[in-house]
């Protein structure tokens, strides 16, 4: 038995095979096409959500869904975009300090914010500045690289800090 022999393209096809998987790839056709029907949005004129035809013809929108009030964190996020933003403009890489100003300037507690270290382990000169500060469960993260501010709110860690590691 030479390799030649053991290949599937030398061997002819066996006919209940090709009649065995287009069955299945008909089928599997027919489930896929079926199942997208369903995830399709109803246009049909009795679906009871649509809104209700007034006697002139017309439609009425929905009432727009109340939005929730901002909280704490996302109030504060505004006012430290708006800080970092002014600081980011007047210098590329601020220190710890103008980062700890800015974010106290914005609202944050003076006792609670976190700044990352402006000089790296070998004595460089770091890329972005970051400061935070936890507020209910949620931290402001603001971040000052190349003269760009950046501010998000992202979840508390475990620890009850915003950053990682001993240097706040």
């Amino acid at each position: 038995m030479t390799l030649d022999m053991l290949t599937l393209r030398h061997r002819p096809a066996n006919p209940r095979m090709r009649v065995r998987s287009g069955f299945v790839a008909l089928a599997l056709s027919g489930a896929i096409a079926l199942g997208g029907c369903s995830l399709l949005p109803s246009t049909s004129q009795g679906n009871g959500d649509a809104p209700a035809a007034s006697q002139s013809g017309t439609t009425h929108p929905p009432a727009p869904a109340s939005e929730a009030p901002p909280t704490p964190a996302q109030e504060l996020s505004v006012k430290v975009k708006e800080s970092l933003g002014s600081l980011a403009a007047g210098t590329k890489s601020p220190s710890r300090d103008q980062m700890k100003a800015a974010m106290v300037a914005a609202g944050a507690n003076p006792d609670t914010v976190e700044v990352s270290v402006d000089i790296t382990p070998t004595g460089l000169a770091v890329d972005a500045m970051e400061a935070a500060d936890a507020l209910e469960g949620q931290c402001v993260v603001g971040q000052v690289r190349d003269g760009q501010a950046s501010v998000t709110v992202l979840p508390v860690l475990a620890s009850g800090r915003c950053f990682v590691g001993d240097v706040h």
